[in-house]
């Protein structure tokens, strides 16, 4: 441990989470406001015409699916500003030169966007617990979703921030294909209650894989095994580890 540069890895960490304190009333306000609708909207109008899913009421039914929308968009879009602000101000540079390695630089970072996802997910938690009733089979896998899930995609925000050459990119994926996946991969309906051939097509959304574990955690059902989707998780945040490694190697598009 001694030759880990935690200092330099807590400054990075201790700089980003100074970043959204600066705005948190947009931090906590907007995802607090935005399940506040989605309960109304889709907990008012569909829940009074479709009461429970698999045993479950359609209130509560909803609410890994609305935390895990939040999770995969906060923890991709926190890490890719993270490291596509200093390539657009110039003081990338600053991060090269420092005495420190890739791996406490994508810690920082990565840690750092985490947490900011984990307590934005706890935060929609709280509120959906106003509107619901909210119980927790299996708490410590919940956690561990919650944990896997942020710091994966995390990591893979991280990667577009690295990608990313101008602010357009930076929300290409997030907008047009994250939130979409998210919306088609069963956050606010059972991917059982689709017609052949749609239920096999969703199986091929990665998304379904990480609503359905997380849902299996809050009230022990699922689209699909929990095995299947500590699987998927882990082995996408492998792939996310291994561009990583290339790309600190490489140094590609590390310089602004």
């Amino acid at each position: 441990m001694s030759g880990i540069n935690l200092h330099g890895i807590w400054a990075i960490y201790r700089t980003e989470m100074a970043r959204t304190l600066r705005t948190i009333w947009q931090s906590v306000a907007t995802p607090v406001i935005t399940t506040a609708l989605y309960f109304i909207v889709f907990g008012g109008a569909i829940g009074s015409r479709m009461s429970h899913v698999g045993g479950v009421g359609y209130g509560a039914f909803i609410v890994p699916g609305l935390i895990m929308l939040s999770l995969l968009t906060q923890s991709i879009s926190n890490a890719s500003i993270g490291i596509y602000f200093p390539k657009f101000t110039g003081t990338m540079f600053e991060i090269l030169s420092a005495p420190l390695n890739a791996v406490e630089a994508v810690i920082g970072y990565v840690g750092a966007a985490a947490t900011k996802s984990v307590v934005i997910g706890l935060i929609i938690l709280a509120t959906a617990t106003f509107f619901t009733d909210v119980r927790i089979l299996h708490p410590v896998w919940m956690v561990a979703f919650l944990l896997l899930t942020s710091l994966t995609f995390s990591l893979f925000g991280f990667l577009i921030g690295i990608w990313a050459k101008n602010f357009e990119q930076l929300a290409i994926i997030p907008s047009l294909i994250i939130t979409p996946l998210t919306f088609l991969g069963g956050a606010f309906y059972s991917i059982d209650m689709l017609p052949q051939p749609w239920r096999t097509v969703s199986l091929f959304n990665p998304v379904v894989y990480l609503v359905s574990g997380f849902r299996w955690s809050f009230y022990g059902l699922g689209d699909v095994g929990v095995g299947a989707s500590l699987g998927f998780t882990a082995g996408f945040m492998a792939l996310c580890l291994i561009a990583l490694t290339w790309i600190f190697r490489s140094g590609w598009r590390l310089k602004p």
